[in-house]
Formats: C-alpha cells, sequence, structure tokens
C-alpha cells in the first residue's frame, strides 16, 4: 500500500509549480490569441509526445469553447513524411512553412525547452512572422525559453509536473478568452 504522504507531497510540489507561473506573462498569453483571432488568424499548437496530446486538447477547446481557429500537427502521416523527407529535427519548422500565415501564433510545448524539432519551429516561426507562446521546464536556461513573444517556465525537473502545469497553464488561458468573450457578449 503507497504511503498517503507520497500523494499529499506530489499534490503539494505540483500546487507550487503552478503558484510560479509569471503572471504577467499568463495575462499577455491571451492577447496573442485575441490578437491572431481579430486578425482573422489561426493558432497552431504543437509539441511531442505528452506535449503533443495536450497540443490537441488545446486546438480543440481554443476553437469550441474559445471560437477561435486553431490547429495541430499530430496526424500521423504529417509526422512520418515530414520527419522522413526534412529529418525529426525540421519537420516542425517545414510544417509551419506549409501551413501557417503571418499574423499566426503558435504554441510551442516542449518539458525540456531543448527539442531540437521545436527550436526550429521557433526560428521559422520568427522568420515567418509569427506570434510565439512557448512552454518549457527544465533548466532556466533553455533555450526554447528565450524564443518568443511570451515564455512559460516551469521550476522543475519531472516531466509529469512540468506536463500537467503546461496543461493547467494553457487551459486557464483558454478559460480567461472563455470568459472575456461572455462579458463582451453581455
Amino acid at each position: 500500500m503507497p504511503d498517503s504522504s507520497y500523494f499529499q507531497q506530489y499534490f503539494d510540489h505540483l500546487h507550487n509549480r503552478l503558484q510560479t507561473a509569471n503572471v504577467a506573462d499568463l495575462e499577455q498569453a491571451p492577447q496573442l490569441a485575441s490578437q491572431a483571432h481579430q486578425q482573422n488568424r489561426k493558432i497552431i499548437c504543437v509539441g511531442n509526445g505528452g506535449s503533443a496530446a495536450m497540443a490537441s486538447h488545446v486546438t480543440v477547446d481554443l476553437t469550441k469553447a474559445a471560437g477561435m481557429r486553431a490547429v495541430n500537427f499530430n496526424e500521423a502521416d504529417l509526422l512520418t513524411c515530414f520527419a522522413n523527407d526534412y529529418g525529426y529535427e525540421h519537420w516542425v519548422a517545414k510544417a509551419l512553412e506549409f501551413y501557417a500565415d503571418e499574423g499566426d501564433l503558435v504554441i510551442l510545448i516542449s518539458s525540456s525547452g531543448q527539442s531540437p524539432n521545436m527550436l526550429n519551429g521557433a526560428k521559422q516561426a520568427r522568420e515567418m512572422g509569427l506570434s510565439i507562446l512557448t512552454l518549457s521546464g527544465f533548466r532556466s536556461d533553455n533555450p526554447l525559453r528565450t524564443l518568443g513573444d511570451v515564455n512559460l517556465w516551469v521550476d522543475s525537473t519531472a516531466y509529469n509536473i512540468v506536463e500537467m502545469t503546461h496543461h493547467v497553464w494553457l487551459l486557464a488561458i483558454i478559460d480567461y478568452l472563455i470568459e472575456q468573450k461572455q462579458d463582451t457578449a453581455s
């Protein structure tokens, strides 16, 4: 039987990580999304592994609940084709080159902030004039953390803590957008 203190300590740690959010950055993130939406642009969410699953969830909520056009690049045929033809480290950059339009917002999620495909995607996004929101964790000096217009960082080296914190922050941003939409409609 597990030690009940493990779970309490785990949830306390997660709670503390959630509280480390830079509120000014969290407030800027929905502004990036609103700006893209007001300019009839889309939001593109990209991640690897669990972050890719998170990107899928976020795009559905942005589209359905917040009323904003959002897409992700989680189709197996796209990923395997672009990774095969351009190299895994370049598939995000190439997907952005083919699918993104100037003024779009790109959300790049990497727990370590060191995934070459996300770093190359950020550089491609910058060259294309896209807005960039990054979510990373692990080292405070990870390279992805310097490449966005807004950079959300989790001070943890535990993958699940970083991913869950990213997920909660992103869903809080979506809930904020939904509330703003409702306030405007009232």
